[in-house]
């Protein structure tokens, strides 16, 4: 199964013209959690850096879903990247190396200029400009994406995904098993997680 897995996210890697041949760096992947470990919902989220839906979920519904579930102990959000193209997949990368502390206000940071990064002629050179404000330099920037082991290990989570929940679009989400594709509002999901714990 790791094999196959590792045969995808190197044909991926090949796909996205993202090159496997530099040197590893020490940052490692891990799953992202928002929230109580033991909440009594659990939420999946398969997001591009480079969707628009998925821009847009972070910077309007979010928000309200952790004021109103995840702060409240009764939502636990795991995210998780699911990159469209190789920008998304370098900008995945960069927010992984913020570290546990400034992960979600960098990949806030992103989502919330996407727009700006995203479609320039030179979409590295903007994460940079943007992640700077959270405190990463260039040079910490260029590591995080030449970190081979971290890139594949983001591209096997996406892989991962279409195995394991049939995830073929972002945003999905995954809530007490069942696969949500595409965008929602708020109320739907404090509906839905509202009724699960009812």
């Amino acid at each position: 199964m790791f094999k196959a897995v590792k045969f995808l996210a190197s044909a991926f890697l090949i796909a996205l013209g993202v090159s496997g041949t530099q040197q590893a760096h020490a940052t490692e992947w891990k799953e992202r959690v928002l929230g109580d470990e033991n909440a009594p919902v659990t939420m999946i989220e398969y997001a591009s850096l480079t969707c628009p839906h998925c821009a847009a979920f972070h910077n309007e519904v979010l928000p309200e879903l952790k004021e109103k579930l995840i702060d409240t102990g009764k939502l636990k959000l795991i995210y998780r990247d699911y990159p469209l193209d190789g920008v998304a997949l370098r900008a995945a990368a960069v927010a992984q190396c913020a570290g546990d502390d400034r992960y979600f206000g960098v990949l806030s940071m992103l989502f919330k200029s996407q727009m700006t990064w995203a479609r320039s002629e030179d979409p590295v050179g903007g994460i940079k400009e943007v992640v700077r404000f959270g405190g990463m330099t260039g040079d910490a920037v260029d590591a995080c994406i030449a970190n081979e082991s971290l890139i594949e290990a983001i591209v096997a989570s996406r892989m991962k995904g279409e195995q394991e929940f049939n995830i073929s679009s972002t945003p999905s989400f995954i809530i007490d098993g069942e696969t949500i594709a595409g965008g929602r509002d708020a109320e739907f999901f404090i509906e839905k997680v509202e009724d699960l714990i009812d």
